[in-house]
């Protein structure tokens, strides 16, 4: 059984609970999120590197990336529950044009940064329980606001390099389309978001796929990501059951289906 409250109608504060391992879920990151996790723990994969946090650990997940999250209780029974604020551009840019603040410069740092253990960092995530505890009350947006300008505050204060991933809003540049796809092909979102983190219009981005990959990203993708599953089961031993989500599939009976497709033979046979 699973529980995850969130305040739909702000989209600002999210609280998340859950009494057994989640799912492995997947994201287009729209905007930061700065994450405390109050117990368990939780895996994140980013393109092909995997990091794990642990209850204590406070974290600023940029935006504009794809991420992979488990989240996973205590061992014995406990429950994993972590609370998110989510960092809106329209109100970084107004605190950056009140404070007089502003990137110096690109960030150089890791796309989910391990912020360091601080009293009053904790102390802010604490204060937050009366929004999670309610979160369907509607509270007034003033102060929504202003304990989003407390975490913006928290978190330059506790980096001062971060101003330089907060407040850069610039999007996303032309990056190379192979090397982009190569790493992050097992990330099930939708093409128009694989087109634009590479800089391009989703006309464009399949025009230079083609001209790429010689085949539709759509043909490409399936393949590789059942090309990946194959060498998952073949030479690391791994279950169906445990890899179709890790490639990029949704259901395991589609999976099953392609799979035997592509290979002649149902995954389960595969030794």
């Amino acid at each position: 059984m699973k529980e995850e409250i969130q305040d739909v109608a702000a989209n600002w504060l999210f609280y998340s609970c859950f009494t057994e391992k989640s799912r492995m879920s997947e994201s287009f990151v729209y905007e930061h999120s700065f994450t405390h996790i109050l117990e368990g723990s939780m895996s994140f994969y980013v393109g092909n590197t995997m990091r794990e946090f642990h209850a204590g650990d406070t974290l600023l997940v940029k935006r504009h990336q794809l991420a992979k999250a488990t989240k996973i209780p205590p061992p014995g029974g406990g429950v994993y529950k972590s609370v998110s604020i989510r960092l809106h551009q329209d109100l970084l840019r107004n605190y950056s044009v009140e404070n007089g603040i502003s990137a110096e410069g690109p960030w150089r740092g890791e796309s989910i940064v391990l912020l360091q253990q601080d009293a009053f960092c904790n102390s802010f995530f604490q204060s937050l329980a009366p929004y999670t505890d309610s979160p369907r009350q509607d509270i007034d947006r003033s102060l929504r606001e202003l304990k989003v300008k407390e975490a913006i505050i928290l978190l330059t204060r506790l980096n001062k390099e971060l101003k330089n991933l907060l407040f850069d809003f610039g999007e996303p540049g032309k990056i190379d389309l192979a090397e982009f796809m190569s790493r992050n092909f097992a990330f099930n979102v939708e093409m128009k978001q694989f087109a634009y983190l590479t800089g391009r219009s989703l006309a464009t981005f399949k025009r230079d796929f083609e001209k790429i990959f010689h085949a539709s990203p759509g043909r490409w993708l399936q393949q590789r990501r059942l090309e990946q599953a194959y060498y998952l089961i073949k030479e690391k031993g791994r279950r169906p059951s445990d890899v179709y989500l890790e490639v990029g599939f949704e259901d395991l009976s589609h999976f099953s289906f392609a799979f035997k497709k592509e290979f002649g033979k149902a995954p389960s046979l595969v030794n």
